[in-house]
């Protein structure tokens, strides 16, 4: 059967491209700063999105975790939204081996939090609190539809942070989709932040890795971080070849996952049963509702896998299609085929 897998944009495999460079990379030892094809990847992702300096990890949940270490201390705070990746999806890492305070804040449907919220949730000057040092975004916001932040809000948290002598980290996983989608030079959208971390596996199908960015003091600690938290992965350049290509090669081809996003979206408005507000597709992340007697996300999953469709389930009665390098227009023609034979 020919699987067509909306699961995720994390499952894409390596392009030919990649896995030519990956064959043919010069390695060194990366935990020595040897390894010259890391180094290349560090340098040019550092002045993709605008800072001086950058550090390759295994994982968008190692950048965010090294980051938020190297932000803070035992018992500091951290303020981020009630449906961020961060929050959702990371295992409460940096409280569980960092000590650092998760304090949470209603996302927007778009994705933001309300500034005056971000404001208020900053603490005072108390013995009783704990310290307030870092506000957290996620661009694009995976749980919001994959909504992009548009620089204009991005920039009025960082001054907003900046005033009260916080620091501002982007988790920006998917920040070239939202770059993409906006029309927008991804510097931008990374300009307010003191440090981001975006990955190069999910829509830039990269089989492996992440990038954590900031200023060079800020480099020299979360590298420090990383080799703590096991990170130091030697010959990395077979890795970092694979980025190297899909920031020279992959990053304006995203633009057709979106085009499929809302192709998708918009057929599966039609299906009766279905719930989906189409407008609100905007990059490659797809969430959608199944409202009939006698039918859950889970069953329907079921059901559509049997066909070979995958989707994922992400409570009772909702799922998530996320578009990507191996899914074209016309397998999202195919896919609606089996959610409409499904579906009677």
């Amino acid at each position: 059967m020919d699987i067509i897998d909306l699961r995720s944009d994390t499952i894409t495999r390596p392009t030919p491209a990649m896995r030519k460079a990956m064959a043919e990379a010069e390695v060194g030892d990366d935990v020595f700063k040897e390894d010259p094809t890391v180094n290349r990847l560090e340098e040019m992702a550092a002045q993709r999105v605008g800072k001086p300096a950058a550090l390759l990890v295994g994982s968008g949940t190692m950048g965010n975790l090294v980051s938020q270490l190297s932000h803070c201390g035992r018992g500091d705070e951290t303020i981020l939204g009630d449906q961020s990746h961060v929050f959702f999806y990371e295992q409460g890492g940096a409280s569980a081996l960092g000590g650092i305070h998760p304090r949470t804040l209603a996302n927007e449907l778009d994705g933001t939090i309300a500034l005056e919220k971000i404001e208020a949730a900053i603490r005072p000057d108390d013995v009783h609190f704990p310290i307030s040092r870092l506000v957290i975004l996620e661009n694009t916001h995976n749980r919001c539809s994959g909504t992009p932040l548009k620089p204009t809000y991005t920039t009025a948290v960082g001054r907003l942070v900046k005033r009260h002598g916080l620091k501002l980290h982007i988790d920006g996983a998917r920040i070239f989709n939202a770059a993409v989608a906006l029309g927008v030079d991804v510097a931008e959208l990374a300009a307010p932040a003191d440090s981001l971390t975006f990955c190069l596996s999910k829509g830039l199908a990269a089989p492996v890795g992440s990038v954590v960015c900031g200023d060079e003091a800020f480099i020299s600690r979360a590298r420090r971080i990383r080799k703590s938290v096991g990170g130091g992965m030697r010959q990395a350049g077979i890795i970092a070849a694979a980025g190297i290509v899909a920031l020279t090669e992959m990053v304006n081809r995203l633009a057709e996952d979106h085009v499929n996003a809302k192709a998708l979206a918009s057929g599966l408005a039609e299906i009766q049963g279905l719930l989906i507000d189409p407008d609100a597709v905007v990059t490659n992340i797809v969430y959608f509702r199944v409202a009939k007697n006698r039918m859950d996300a889970p069953t329907l999953v079921r059901q559509l896998g049997d066909l070979g469709v995958r989707v994922l389930p992400t409570a009772k009665d909702q799922m998530r299609a996320v578009l990507n390098y191996h899914v074209t227009l016309a397998d999202v023609q195919r896919a609606l085929a089996v959610f409409s034979r499904v579906m009677k």
